[in-house]
């Protein structure tokens, strides 16, 4: 079975990351061949699956006025390459990959819907996609998988085909991000931060949809009930370079207690050096970073966005987004477990990511839907 991947580019993502994640899985337990084309560029993503041995391709788009330029040698991709199932991931990669396999006339089509909402100052670009599939989606796709409940809900209510909607959730591989405890004391270490200092952290890029902002102020009033705790921030933008993040520090006075990290590839090393996981944001669809933090054995504070709280169940606290001292009280109450209360929390959370949320289980999901698409006719 051949299926192609159609994404609008391979940079760093958690969709990006849980396609590279489903395609290497599915490696050597099915035979299944997946290839991967980007609209735009290889990116780094797309360099890991490489590096992998699996087939990538990019198509070069630069901006929406090649897209008719994309649709036509992405249908001539599908021509040669033949498959039998074309799946989009994410609007773009929905709207032309849905196209070029109907106009191509090669494979099943599946939609990937990745988001819950959309937050102002989305493009307008992304908005007229996004409404242009809601229009085809009763003629375009066979299948439109969401990654989220909370997406399907939203989706159905912008007019997607709630007949063809079905809900696929992410799934991690927890075996493989256990880091050690050595490991867990040297990035400690780096972040200057001793062994008995309770760390606070987010992973996550600077963008208004993550509540960086949030997570600051909450931060500054944590501070003031405990000076013992340290902070740490991870991701693309959020470094000393970035002036606006520091003006927030600044005001929230916590600058002497935060380590400002910036993008990383050890992610779940650094997840494994917290103390306690927070998620800020103010929209998610399904939270790769909660799940990936949850398997790494980190009790987690999460706004109630997206499946956000579904991920979590009783292992950790959820609040209101948008609400500084909601996300600090809930910090503060993980912090107040002694350390064995912590790990025994943690350790729940693992196991829920493992019996619910593994990548096996994820991955044999969607064999079953390729192989269930294949069995019927359009």
């Amino acid at each position: 079975m051949r299926v192609v991947h159609v994404i609008a580019g391979l940079g760093v993502g958690g969709a990006e990351h849980y396609l590279r994640r489903l395609v290497l899985s599915a490696r050597g337990t099915s035979d299944t061949q997946h290839m991967v084309i980007s609209l735009t560029t290889i990116g780094e993503v797309g360099v890991m699956l490489q590096d992998a041995g699996v087939a990538v391709e990019a198509l070069g788009m630069r901006s929406t006025i090649g897209l008719p330029a994309a649709l036509w040698r992405l249908r001539r991709r599908l021509l040669a390459l033949q498959p039998h199932v074309v799946q989009g991931w994410m609007y773009h990669g929905d709207l032309l990959g849905g196209l070029a396999a109907r106009w191509s006339r090669q494979g099943r089509v599946v939609w990937g819907v990745r988001a819950s909402e959309l937050v102002a100052g989305t493009p307008r670009t992304t908005l007229l996609t996004r409404w242009l599939c809601a229009r085809l989606s009763s003629r375009v796709p066979d299948v439109i998988v969401c990654a989220a409940e909370a997406g399907r809900r939203v989706h159905i209510d912008l007019g997607y085909d709630e007949s063809k909607m079905r809900v696929i959730p992410n799934g991690f591989a927890v075996d493989d991000v256990a880091p050690t405890p050595t490991e867990r004391v040297t990035v400690r270490t780096e972040f200057g931060v001793g062994p008995q200092t309770r760390v606070v952290g987010i992973v996550g890029r600077f963008n208004p949809i993550k509540g960086i902002d949030n997570f600051v102020r909450a931060a500054g009033q944590l501070l003031q009930r405990a000076s013992d705790v340290r902070f740490v921030m991870v991701g693309k933008g959020l470094d000393p370079s970035n002036g606006e993040l520091m003006r927030w520090v600044a005001q929230s006075g916590v600058q002497p207690s935060i380590a400002l990290i910036g993008e990383r590839s050890d992610v779940a090393q650094c997840l494994a050096a917290m103390d306690v996981f927070v998620l800020s944001s103010r929209a998610e669809g399904f939270p790769n970073v909660v799940g990936e933090a949850m398997a790494a054995g980190v009790p987690c504070v999460v706004t109630d966005v997206g499946d956000a709280a579904l991920l979590v169940g009783h292992t950790g606290h959820v609040v209101p987004p948008n609400d500084a001292t909601a996300l600090a009280e809930g910090v503060a109450q993980l912090l107040a477990l002694s350390p064995t209360e912590r790990s025994t929390l943690g350790s729940q959370a693992r196991e829920r990511i493992r019996g619910e949320f593994s990548l096996s289980r994820s991955c044999a999901t969607y064999a079953a839907l390729y192989a269930e698409l294949l069995g019927g006719t359009r």
